[in-house]
């Protein structure tokens, strides 16, 4: 069953001074049905973020190009890529006399299967139709509470702590990586990736309603944005959205 993929990034600003959020979907440059999807979180105040989100984009194309899906794994590319962006992001502190950081979340797609790797709170969701099938689990305080037991995801969304990382590119320590991967893809599986700008404001069936019941990728993220910024009410963080869904090809 032939599957094409209908993708679309989306961004907003929010009512924050700058957007530090970076996102992009990266096609291999000799093709083979190799697509990186990616998404980064910056922080570190004015500037800071956006040259650590920034960096991360730039070191997952350039790692992009000399990947080769016959000879290598999908794991090593993903992971020498959040490694090498967190050492040039710590690099970069001492050039531009900042404090940069960032979350990351990556997506390989593959024919016929499909890894990810994360880093942070910035989240990977898989659904099929209007099922959640997968989500990360952030690496964040709340989310090891959520995990325990101690709290509920619903008073995670409101907790006093829920912006505390236990890990990120660019801090003292190497960064925590999470790593997944799924095969026996079919139409009507959907990946979306997205900054905490989008998540805080969803559940995971919300997500999935919006997602299955939009005719495309680009009219679910426009419809994503419109609700978060309503809900944000002024306060709204960055938002940045990669969202890809496979589709059955109709014969010729």
């Amino acid at each position: 069953m032939p599957i094409s993929v209908d993708a679309c990034v989306a961004q907003h600003q929010g009512d924050r001074r700058e957007q530090q959020d970076r996102v992009a979907i990266l096609p291999h440059p000799r093709g083979g049905g190799v697509v990186l999807a990616v998404v980064a979180d910056g922080m570190g105040g004015h500037t800071g973020g956006v040259i650590a989100a920034q960096q991360v984009i730039h070191t997952a194309s350039n790692n992009l190009e000399g990947f080769s899906a016959r000879t290598e794994s999908a794991r090593n590319l993903l992971e020498s890529c959040i490694n090498e962006a967190h050492v040039l992001i710590k690099a970069s502190r001492f050039m531009n006399e900042k404090d940069p950081h960032s979350t990351v979340v990556m997506l390989l797609l593959q024919p016929g299967k499909v890894s990810w790797a994360h880093c942070g709170d910035s989240r990977l969701y898989r659904f099929r139709g209007d099922s959640l099938v997968f989500r990360s689990t952030d690496h964040s305080y709340v989310e090891q509470l959520v995990v325990q037991g101690r709290i509920t995801p619903e008073q995670a969304l409101v907790h006093p702590n829920r912006n505390i990382l236990l890990t990120s590119l660019g801090g003292v320590d190497a960064p925590k990586i999470a790593f997944g991967e799924a095969e026996g893809l079919q139409p009507g599986d959907t990946f979306l990736l997205c900054s905490d700008g989008l998540w805080a404001y969803f559940t995971d069936q919300e997500l999935a309603w919006v997602i299955n019941g939009s005719a495309s990728a680009r009219e679910a993220s426009e419809l994503l944005i419109g609700r978060a910024r309503a809900m944000g009410n002024g306060d709204g963080d960055n938002i940045s959205i990669a969202i890809l869904k496979l589709v059955e090809v109709p014969p010729a």
